[in-house]
């Protein structure tokens, strides 16, 4: 599964190089002992949060599915 890109923010700022194009992969850390007390989910949050990133893969996965069913269905 590819994952969701977000492009990084362009600059105009004089003095700085503008910035290539790029993705940045987002994900839940699960290392609470590395992350400040401001961005520490409780347990039940962090389920929630693993459940949709669930669903939204397999919401993806099944458009791509569909794709490909069309696809082959089309060339024959």
């Amino acid at each position: 599964m590819t994952p969701t890109a977000i492009a990084a923010p362009q600059t105009d700022q004089p003095g700085q190089t503008e910035q290539t194009k790029q993705t940045e992969q987002l994900v839940l850390l699960t290392e609470e002992a590395m992350l400040p007390a401001q961005f520490r989910l409780d347990h039940r949050t962090r389920e929630r949060g693993l459940a949709h990133v669930a669903a939204l893969r397999a919401q993806i996965a099944a458009r791509a599915a569909a794709r490909h069913d069309g696809g082959l269905a089309t060339a024959a």
